[in-house]
């Protein structure tokens, strides 16, 4: 029987799928529904004859259709939120001459009475998993992981596989990008996926902290060090990691007498905290990340040569969002899901229009920019769904050049905007304004005050 014939013979496939899986969809390798079975219909709601030809991710929620026909990977006994339930998802790709052509992905939701308290069980697990994830998360440090870096481009795909395989050893990792391109992810699935994930991660700025205190901030003082030093001293982030991870992110703003002190603890494995006669040893992994051209300050005598390979053995490069443009859609409505929860207004989609524009724009200031933008959509929206006449005016022109304005400028620009919306909406309430926008009220006062914002 061809390909074509079986996936439009509804009657022999309902006739099997029916009596055997409580919910049977079937995709072909583009995404779209080819069919999908009564049971599962009813589950979801919906008509059957409008369901065949949309894209899976826009009929079932939180599905892994659409990427099993990408990757060729079958998920199986997964469990899927659909309807405010936990169901059991099982996705198997089919193959034909060793090509995928589509996929069939089978739900488990009978014996409602046993399903739910299964489903109690199993929600009253994860809630107690939360917790204690959140828990450890505050003692380790370590917040992010690799899901979180969100697209399937080629790019980002070879990324993910090099952390993979570099996680588990201690080498000394260099992750360079742009910014905003979400170098901080990385460095954190790095530690989670090494054999140090029980220790602590610790992310040191190194732009942020002022030059005279970045000695004392890494490796701590003695008592007495220097004027204004607290009894009994206190410790640096090095040894706060010990046994960790150590994240310097920027290093490229170190200043070079500081430059020499980490080359010592990457060669020695120890380190001299200020105001002490003897050194300490040291257990800890260095990750480092800087969007500055370390090659061009060594050059210069910015930066020191033996330092940059010390902590170059192993690069890893995060491209910029114009260079994997095909993962905007994806990060769009990730960003979507994960604001309107937050900000709790019921914004469901995008005009086409307004995704296309976003594909076209080069996006200077990377994933964080985008991720405003959308924050900034949401809050400026009406409608369940986002048009273009939401968007800041610079991406609807697309005329904006990177020279002219910083993305600081921007994010200002916009944020004054959703102030001012926000505060129309509710007739200047700035209380009411306030609990709309997801923030303090002083936090509020401070930021009409800094835009100059008059009713």
């Amino acid at each position: 029987m061809e390909k074509t014939e079986f996936l439009n013979n509804e009657v022999l496939l309902d006739s099997i799928f029916e009596s055997v899986y409580d919910g049977v969809v079937i995709v072909d390798s583009n995404g779209d529904i080819r069919y999908m079975s009564d049971n599962y219909c009813r589950f979801l709601k919906v008509e059957q004859s409008k369901v065949i030809g949309e894209h899976v991710t826009n009929v079932i929620e939180n599905t892994r259709m659409h990427l099993v026909v990408q990757t060729g990977k079958e998920e199986m006994t997964d469990l899927q939120f659909l309807r405010g339930d936990y169901v059991i998802a099982n996705r198997i790709p089919i193959l034909k001459n060793k090509k995928i052509i589509a996929a069939i992905g089978t739900i488990i939701f009978r014996d409602l009475e046993e399903w739910k308290k299964m489903n109690s069980h199993i929600k009253g697990m994860l809630s107690e998993l939360n917790f204690y994830r959140n828990e450890w998360k505050e003692i380790n440090g370590s917040k992010y992981s690799l899901h979180d870096m969100v697209g399937n481009s080629q790019k980002i795909t070879e990324l993910k596989e090099q952390v993979l395989k570099i996680s588990s050893g201690d080498i000394s990792v260099l992750i360079r990008g742009e910014s905003g391109t979400g170098k901080e992810i990385i460095a954190h699935s790095i530690h989670l996926l090494s054999d140090r994930s029980e220790k602590r991660f610790v992310k040191v700025n190194c732009g942020s902290i002022p030059e005279h205190l970045l000695e004392s901030e890494l490796f701590g003082y003695e008592e007495g060090a220097f004027t204004g030093a607290k009894k009994g001293g206190k410790i640096g982030k090095f040894q706060f990691a010990d046994g960790g991870t150590i994240f310097l992110d920027e290093v490229g703003d170190m200043p070079q007498h500081m430059q020499t002190k980490l080359l010592r603890v990457l060669q020695e494995k120890e380190y001299e905290p200020v105001g002490s006669l003897q050194s300490k040893e040291i257990d800890v992994r260095v990750i480092t990340a800087t969007n500055r051209p370390l090659e061009k300050m060594i050059e210069n005598k910015l930066f020191r040569e033996d330092l940059f390979y010390r902590i170059n053995a192993v690069q890893l490069f995060l491209p910029p969002l114009r260079e994997r443009r095909e993962d905007i859609s994806i990060l769009v409505k990730h960003f979507l899901k994960k604001a309107s929860t937050r900000i709790r207004k019921r914004v469901t989609s995008f005009q086409p229009e307004v995704i296309s524009i976003m594909e076209q724009y080069d996006w200077p200031g990377n994933i964080r920019e985008l991720e405003n933008v959308i924050d900034a959509c949401i809050h400026l929206s009406d409608n369940e769904v986002i048009e273009t006449d939401t968007l800041p005016e610079y991406l609807r022109t697309q005329t904006w050049k990177v020279e002219e304005r910083s993305l600081r400028e921007i994010v200002e620009e916009t944020e004054k905007k959703v102030i001012e919306r926000v505060l129309k909406r509710v007739n200047f309430d700035k209380i009411k304004a306030a609990k709309a926008l997801g923030m303090g009220k002083s936090s509020l006062y401070e930021k009409i005050k800094k835009y100059q914002i008059t009713d």
